[in-house]
């Protein structure tokens, strides 16, 4: 990848799409069908070390409503919103998923799971007596204070939760997924789309992809898994904390993004051999 020549397409490498069709509002969506794509050499299961959060499903939700869902066919979050009466609408229902979906709102695919709720179960009303409520009128500080520390540690609790775990399925979806998540962190620029698009031209999905005909596999450095990286291009532009394996998915699209982001502002301008 350090040449301009680093990148070649597989010599056959078949393209493998399919489309979701979700609707939105009164409009219909087409988006690429994110399934696995497997290998003869295909590599072990790649898990991330946390796991997916689960929360409890909010009181405002009805009694029927299921703590998660898992998407299907002709989905939208506005109509998985509508058919639960959840509060907040598609948009509440994407900031609490945001982390599964991603950042567009309308790229949803069937498999997906999401979170229904977020928000902790409200206390059952207690009777009140005319004691009590002269007590509450002397003590109506102490209760304001100890209600905002309360808020306070549930914040807190909510926050340790989401940060617990979260694992990643061991196909192209959940290693574009942790990819994104890497790169956030190490603040390399970069969509799902802008991967997936150019994963699916360079090896059409396939981790252990390996071009051993174009002019980089005659110098000896072929260009090797899911976007076709050159051993030299994967060394220069390794993101600190994932694998050394150039054919591992998670490590070889971080470095490819950060090389892209490099050279030409992010994997998302790159439309072509790169």
């Amino acid at each position: 990848m350090a040449s301009k020549a680093k990148h070649r397409r597989p010599k056959n490498s078949p393209l493998a799409r399919g489309l979701v069709t979700a609707g939105t509002g009164g409009a219909v969506l087409a988006f690429p069908l994110l399934a696995a794509t497997t290998a003869e050499a295909a590599p072990a299961a790649h898990t991330a070390a946390t796991a997916k959060v689960t929360l409890t499903p909010a009181a405002a939700v009805q009694q029927d409503t299921p703590a998660t869902y898992s998407v299907v066919w002709g989905d939208s979050l506005s109509k998985i919103a509508d058919t639960y009466s959840l509060s907040g609408g598609w948009q509440q229902l994407y900031e609490n998923n945001r982390d599964v979906i991603g950042g567009n709102p309308s790229l949803i695919h069937p498999g997906l799971t999401l979170t229904l709720g977020t928000e902790s179960v409200s206390q059952a009303p207690a009777e009140s007596t005319a004691d009590e409520s002269a007590t509450a009128d002397e003590s109506a500080t102490a209760d304001e204070s100890a209600a905002v520390d309360g808020s306070a540690s549930a914040d807190t609790g909510a926050t340790a939760t989401q940060a617990a775990a979260k694992t990643y399925t061991d196909d192209l979806d959940g290693w574009i997924r942790e990819a994104l998540d890497v790169m956030a962190v190490h603040g390399i620029p970069g969509s799902y789309d802008g991967i997936y698009r150019n994963i699916m031209r360079e090896s059409s999905g396939n981790p252990t992809a390996i071009n051993n005909w174009d002019s980089n596999a005659a110098a000896g450095i072929p260009s090797k898994g899911l976007l076709q990286v050159i051993d030299p291009t994967f060394q220069a532009y390794h993101v600190p904390g994932t694998s050394t394996d150039s054919y591992d998915p998670v490590a070889n699209i971080t470095a490819a993004c950060n090389y892209a982001a490099d050279r030409y502002g992010s994997i998302d301008n790159v439309n072509g051999p790169y």
